[in-house]
């Protein structure tokens, strides 16, 4: 399963392991166990400190696998085959339950230990998700560093019975303790956070006692992390305050229009971004949600949590959200038939009827992706025509089992109590009302700012934008904004970070400028008498 090229990138990375690790597969005559015990092997044979032992216990899932540091009391099992995107979890499990240092900080690795309780987590993922990697990653952390912790990661493709039967319908989804815990992105802090009850009020008391910043960048998308670098090499106090480092290219599938490189992956760009940031002297504050923005002689920013940061400039890059069609059966329905992300969620909708709602570019792309998976793509657009591309459109249209409805207007999403089960929708040309029997929903109308926070604060678009200058300056002197929540026409990755570098420079010529002392005035010119 394994080619040459990945099993010597592999052997050098497993020369790093410095404690033996005990691999325990639980199998049965199936194909899925036959093909799970052949990845193993392969990559047991690349290391001695790695061994193999195969279980036919009935209490485990089948196919699947324990991986723990011999002797250890560690809980940490992939049920299915981790291949694709999960590879790169199973050979960090390897790795870390070997004894290569996990990536956190050290006040969070201090907190997974003295976590106190049992908690046995398991994450539905899909192969295809780009997301769930880092959710799976997450939990892995706390089972290498926690004993209590038990961390499962499960194939929802593999294990189709548990997908049904606990309403799994949106990847990540988490189950804490048989319980429905989180579905969707989800970071370590904030699953930590969740799980200790005290950590709210210790975030909030240390954020207070921060010094005044210089700069404060509000988001930490491409333009927020630019506009911090630029802000950090200029050598005053930066700091950056998020939800997650990211922001929309973490759920970013490919890119491959970033100058310079020719390909990549949002999560790993995401990644880079904060390593980036990281390599200065900023302090980096998340997940933190911005609630309110004071001005005054120190900007003050209040974030959700209860806690206030002060600053003597602001940056405001809070990029932009998923836009909803806000009608009765969305929200209640949200992970459970509502999906965002067709190329996440689209392979638990295997064999089913769903629809997709927007005919721009990113609606008809997704049915086209979906059309592949499921039984039937019924594509749903408010004009009366579609808005894609001419190529989009010519492929869509080549589909067998895609249904294109155009001047309709989604009035419902409706279900059983569960899940969806169907929409009804408003015929634009005859005022017909319309019934869909479907199991999926994917919502594919845009985005908007998030700039709820900000309403009578700066001047705003209609649409919600920040309105800014050449500078990046908004109405409000001292508060600049870079990215997608602004007026900037083109939303785009590299466009992003050349706003949030405007909007750094600005900031620090607006302190260079206020700062400056005054002159007085009866200051002489060095040619005139004294």
């Amino acid at each position: 399963m394994l080619d040459d090229n990945i099993k010597q990138q592999l052997t050098a990375h497993f020369d790093k392991i410095t404690h033996d690790i005990e691999i325990v597969a639980s199998v049965d005559d199936g194909k899925g166990s036959t093909d799970m015990l052949s990845m193993l092997e392969e990559l047991a044979a690349l290391s001695p400190k790695i061994s193999l032992h195969e279980s036919r216990d009935d209490n485990e899932r089948k196919p699947s696998f324990n991986v723990s540091r011999a002797g250890g009391d560690m809980h940490l099992r992939f049920a299915g085959i981790p291949s694709g995107h999960e590879f790169t979890s199973l050979v960090l499990a390897l790795l870390q339950a070997g004894g290569h240092p996990v990536k956190a900080s050290e006040s969070v690795i201090s907190q997974i230990e003295n976590l106190d309780g049992e908690f046995h987590f398991e994450t539905y993922i899909s192969l295809s998700c780009q997301i769930c990697p880092d959710v799976v990653q997450a939990i892995n952390v706390m089972a290498v560093l926690n004993p209590n912790v038990h961390a499962t990661m499960i194939d929802g493709a593999h294990f189709q019975d548990e997908v049904e039967s606990r309403d799994v319908m949106a990847v990540p989804t988490i189950f804490l303790n048989g319980e429905a815990f989180h579905s969707g992105r989800i970071s370590l802090e904030e699953i930590v956070n969740r799980i200790d009850d005290s950590a709210a009020e210790r975030d909030a008391a240390e954020i207070n006692a921060k010094d005044p910043f210089d700069v404060l960048v509000v988001g930490g998308g491409p333009a927020g992390a630019s506009a911090a670098i630029y802000a950090a090499r200029k050598g005053i106090r930066t700091g950056v305050v998020a939800d997650r480092f990211g922001g929309q290219v973490l759920d970013t599938a490919g890119i491959e229009n970033f100058i310079s490189v020719p390909e990549t992956e949002g999560p790993k760009l995401a990644t880079q971004l904060e390593q980036h940031v990281l390599s200065y002297e900023v302090d980096i504050m998340k997940p933190q949600t911005a609630a309110e923005l004071v001005p005054g002689e120190l900007f003050e920013v209040k974030l959700a949590s209860g806690a206030t940061l002060q600053s003597r400039s602001v940056i405001l890059s809070t990029g932009a959200r998923w836009r909803q069609m806000n009608v009765p059966g969305e929200a209640e329905y949200r992970n459970r038939g509502v999906a965002y992300c067709p190329h996440c969620d689209g392979p638990l909708y295997k064999g089913k009827h769903v629809a997709v709602i927007g005919g721009g570019n990113s609606g008809v792309e997704a049915a086209i992706d979906l059309a592949g998976i499921v039984s039937h793509v019924t594509l749903i657009e408010f004009d009366d025509q579609l808005r894609a591309d001419a190529v989009l459109q010519s492929k869509l249209r080549s589909l067998g089992n895609v249904t294109i409805i155009t001047s309709a207007q989604t009035t419902e999403v409706v279900g059983d109590g569960k899940k969806v089960t169907g929409l009804k929708y408003l015929d634009r040309t005859s005022d017909e009302m319309h019934d869909i029997a479907l199991e999926g929903v994917f919502v594919q109308i845009g985005l908007i700012p998030n700039t709820d926070w900000l309403k009578g604060v700066v001047d705003l678009t209609p649409r919600g934008e920040i309105i800014t200058d050449e500078r990046g300056q908004t109405s409000l002197p001292g508060v600049f904004a870079a990215g997608d929540v602004t007026t900037v026409p083109y939303k785009q990755i590299v466009i992003a970070m050349g706003e949030g570098a405007t909007a750094s420079l600005g900031a620090f010529d607006h302190l260079i400028r206020t700062s400056a002392p005054a002159t007085e005035a009866n200051e002489t010119s060095a040619t005139e008498p004294a």
